[in-house]
């Protein structure tokens, strides 16, 4: 499945080469429209080709995600291979969204995504999760 239109995420675990799920940090993604940001340190867009998501890391961290999203439930689980060549497993769950204010902003080589209250800035150096 393509990425959905709008959406805020929390990571509730993640399996790094068919490792035991687990979580050892906040990991807030956000996505509007194609824009995404994710709050470990990379944003940008992404591109569904009918078979694999794809997250263009445009900003922060270099690379490109490509995977699988699939709904479980009210979760989402994203399975693919990270720009090292490992695989990751991970099982997302919405964070509420009050239907407010939602958008991608770009400028001098950060990004900002808001969906709601929750807002994510990414820049070269580093993400952050910044409930409003």
């Amino acid at each position: 499945m393509n990425a959905p239109e709008r959406g805020a995420w929390l990571r509730r675990g993640i399996s790094r080469n068919g490792g035991p799920l687990r979580e050892d940090q906040e990991v807030v993604w956000l996505q509007v429209g194609v824009h995404y940001a994710d709050s470990r340190g990379f944003a940008g867009t992404t591109s569904y080709d009918g078979a694999q998501l794809r997250f263009h890391h445009d900003v922060g961290e270099a690379g490109e995600d490509v995977g699988t999203l699939r709904r479980d439930g009210e979760n989402l689980i994203e399975s693919g291979v990270n720009p090292d060549g490992s695989t990751f497993l991970e099982v997302w769950t919405p964070l509420p969204d009050d239907g407010g204010e939602g958008g991608s902003w770009s400028l001098a080589g950060c990004q900002v995504v808001r969906v709601g209250r929750h807002v994510v800035h990414v820049d070269g150096e580093s993400g952050a999760y910044l409930p409003i």
